[in-house]
C-alpha cells in the first residue's frame, strides 16, 4: 500500500500550521496500521462528498476521518455532517499546531466525533470516536465500494495502463 495519499489532499502549509494534510494523513495511516486498521486517503462517497481517510478496522468497522490544518479550513467547513451516514465512527484529524478548540464546541458534535492529532512521522488518539453502527445494508455496500476502490488503485499501480483500453494491448 502507497503510505502517501494522492496529490488531491492540500499540501498546503501556513504560518500557523506547519504539517500538511499529506504529513497529517501519513501520521494517521501509521497510528491505523498498527492498529489494523487500513484506509484508502480520498474516498468519494454516494452522496458526491470525498472523505480524506476511510478505513476499516479488524472487526469490519468503517472509520473516516477528516483532515483540517488550517483554522479557516475547519470553521469553514459545514459539509462534514454528510460523512455521518457512511461510517461507524468519524474522526477529525489535525495538525499539532491547529487550535482544536472549535472541535470541543457543539457545532463539531464532541459527543459523536474523535481526534485524531498527527504529523508525517506519527499520530496520537486524543479523544475516541464512539460506535455509532452503520445499518448492515449500508456497511455491506461501502465494503464492496472500498474493496473495489482499493482493488482498482493496487491494480493502476501495477499497471497503469490497465484502465486504458487502447494502451491495455
Amino acid at each position: 500500500m502507497n503510505s502517501a495519499p494522492p496529490d488531491t489532499l492540500d499540501s498546503s502549509a501556513t504560518a500557523d500550521s506547519p504539517a500538511t494534510a499529506r504529513d497529517v494523513a501519513r501520521g494517521i495511516m501509521r497510528l491505523f496500521a498498527r492498529n489494523d486498521i487500513w484506509c484508502l486517503p480520498e474516498v468519494a462517497l454516494p452522496n458526491g462528498r470525498r472523505a480524506d481517510l476511510m478505513g476499516v478496522d479488524a472487526k469490519g468497522l468503517i472509520v473516516i476521518v477528516e483532515i483540517k490544518v488550517a483554522r479557516g479550513d475547519l470553521l469553514g467547513d459545514s459539509k462534514w455532517p454528510d460523512y455521518l451516514d457512511y461510517c461507524d465512527r468519524f474522526f477529525w484529524g489535525v495538525s499539532p499546531a491547529l487550535d482544536r478548540g472549535p472541535l470541543n464546541g457543539e457545532a463539531y458534535k464532541p459527543d459523536s466525533c474523535g481526534v485524531i492529532v498527527g504529523d508525517g512521522y506519527d499520530a496520537e488518539i486524543l479523544r475516541h470516536a464512539p460506535l455509532d453502527p452503520l445499518a448492515p445494508a449500508r456497511r455491506k455496500a461501502q465494503m464492496e465500494r472500498l474493496a473495489r476502490m482499493a482493488m482498482r488503485r493496487h491494480t493502476a499501480t501495477l499497471d497503469p495502463h490497465c484502465n486504458d483500453p487502447v494502451n491495455a494491448g
